[in-house]
């Protein structure tokens, strides 16, 4: 089977940008010390739609991984970015097809 990836992507005033992007970006560090191996990535729509923006958080998965696990903890380390959200964060898994 293909390695894990995990996408989460959720709405942030475009006024808390510089706020949202420097927690994120702490947090990401946080979870790398935490899982050696995984591969992060913070990324954002270019244009904001009513001031909002869209952004995402890549998680890219070690070979011996538990997704559900890594995904428990990514959320519960995302708790500090809600004051800076528009609505809810939406978790999605995908595996890796085989080349």
């Amino acid at each position: 089977m293909g390695r894990h990836a995990l996408f989460i992507y959720y709405r942030v005033r475009d006024v808390h940008a510089d706020e949202l992007m420097a927690a994120a970006t702490a947090m990401q560090i946080t979870l790398q010390a935490a899982h050696p191996g995984l591969d992060v990535r913070l990324l954002r729509r270019p244009e904001a739609q009513e001031g909002v923006h869209t952004w995402m958080e890549t998680y890219g998965l070690p070979p011996d991984a538990d997704p559900a696990a890594l995904a428990a903890d990514v959320e519960r380390a995302a708790r500090g970015l809600a004051p800076w959200l528009v609505g809810a964060r939406h978790v999605e898994h995908f595996v890796a097809c085989a080349s």
